[in-house]
Order: structure tokens, then C-alpha cells, then sequence
């Protein structure tokens, strides 16, 4: 469970190690802020919910084709510098024999994203719990995402990106199906 307390003191502490007045009136209570925001940004750590309950409702239905759910928003955190980065998910499963509803899986890109993260783990996370939970016959992940900590400071390279993919069954293993899963990318891209 989050402290809120213990936040809102660190922070004021990490003014205070900045050489700022934390008595100024325009940072009086941005310690309290700061804190609130970590904890909106930060709800699957307080989350009492197994990320596998979000796919918990499914539909039994005889479909083999590709499902693609594109252009997925999402931001998170980068747990090496606490800044933020932001990108676009596009997610696709083969099903086995179930599906499930449109909204789960942008549900299960904003529960990973909403935790201190790196993108290479969040791509295997969303591709992880999809195949362990649904069992399809293949699923596949692709983020894009700019991350501030490139953007704004270090090598400061405004506009460049990261895509990072996680492929596995039939999108691992068939070159048709992963070109498929890939054209879908572009066109919405």
C-alpha cells in the first residue's frame, strides 16, 4: 500500500536538496501534489486486482483469424528516472477457443504501464499474460514510445523513439502471420 505521508516527505526533501524555499507560497503544498500524482500514476501498485482478472470474461467462440487492437495510448513511468514515457501499444492474438471483449486488453496495456516500468518488460508482460491467460495460438506486441528521459535530458534527441515487440507462438514462428500482424502496423501507423 502507498504512503502517501512518506511521498509528500520525500519530496519536500528533494527541494530541500535542490537549494529551494519550500516555504515559498508556489510550493507550500506541491509536496501533497506530488504525492497524489505518483499514486494516480502508480494504481497498479495499490491494485488488489491479479492482472489475469482482467481477462477473466471471455467468449466461446469459433474464430482462427488474427484480432488486432491498435494504436493503444498509454503512459508510464520509467522506473531508472522517474520520468515519464508515452507511446502507442498495438496488440494482436490468434484465438484458441475463446475471445475476449474489446475493452480487456487496452485494460491490460494501462495496468502494466500504470507501475515504475521499462518498456522491454512491459511488451513481455502484455504478451505473457495474454498467452498464459487466453492460451491462443499466438499473440503479438508491439510498443512505440518516446521516453523524456532521452528527450529532455542525457543525449536530448527530441522525436526519437523506442519499439520494442514480443512475438510468440504462430507470430514466433510464421513469417505470413507476423508480416500480417506487421502490415496491420503500418497501415494504422
Amino acid at each position: 500500500m502507498m504512503d502517501l505521508k512518506k511521498m509528500e516527505d520525500g519530496f519536500r526533501m528533494i527541494l530541500e536538496g535542490m537549494g529551494e524555499d519550500i516555504h515559498r507560497e508556489g510550493l507550500l503544498d506541491t509536496p501533497k501534489r506530488v504525492s497524489k500524482m505518483y499514486a494516480e500514476l502508480m494504481t497498479s501498485l495499490n491494485a488488489d486486482k491479479n492482472p489475469a482478472d482482467i481477462l477473466k470474461t471471455r467468449f466461446h467462440e469459433k474464430y482462427d483469424e488474427m484480432i488486432v487492437v491498435p494504436n493503444i495510448e498509454f503512459a508510464s513511468m520509467c522506473e531508472h528516472h522517474f520520468l515519464p514515457f508515452t507511446g502507442r501499444a498495438f496488440v494482436a492474438y490468434i484465438p484458441g477457443d475463446c475471445v475476449v471483449g474489446l475493452s480487456k486488453i487496452p485494460r491490460v496495456v494501462e495496468y502494466f504501464a500504470r507501475m515504475p516500468q521499462i518498456q522491454e518488460r512491459m511488451t513481455r508482460q502484455i504478451a505473457e499474460l495474454i498467452q498464459n491467460e487466453l492460451n491462443p495460438r499466438g499473440v503479438a506486441v508491439l510498443l512505440e514510445a518516446s521516453h523524456m528521459c532521452m528527450t529532455m535530458r542525457g543525449v536530448k534527441k527530441p522525436g526519437a523513439t523506442m519499439v520494442t515487440t514480443q512475438l510468440l507462438g504462430r507470430f514466433k514462428t510464421d513469417e505470413k502471420t507476423r508480416a500480417e500482424f506487421m502490415t496491420y502496423i503500418h497501415r494504422e501507423g
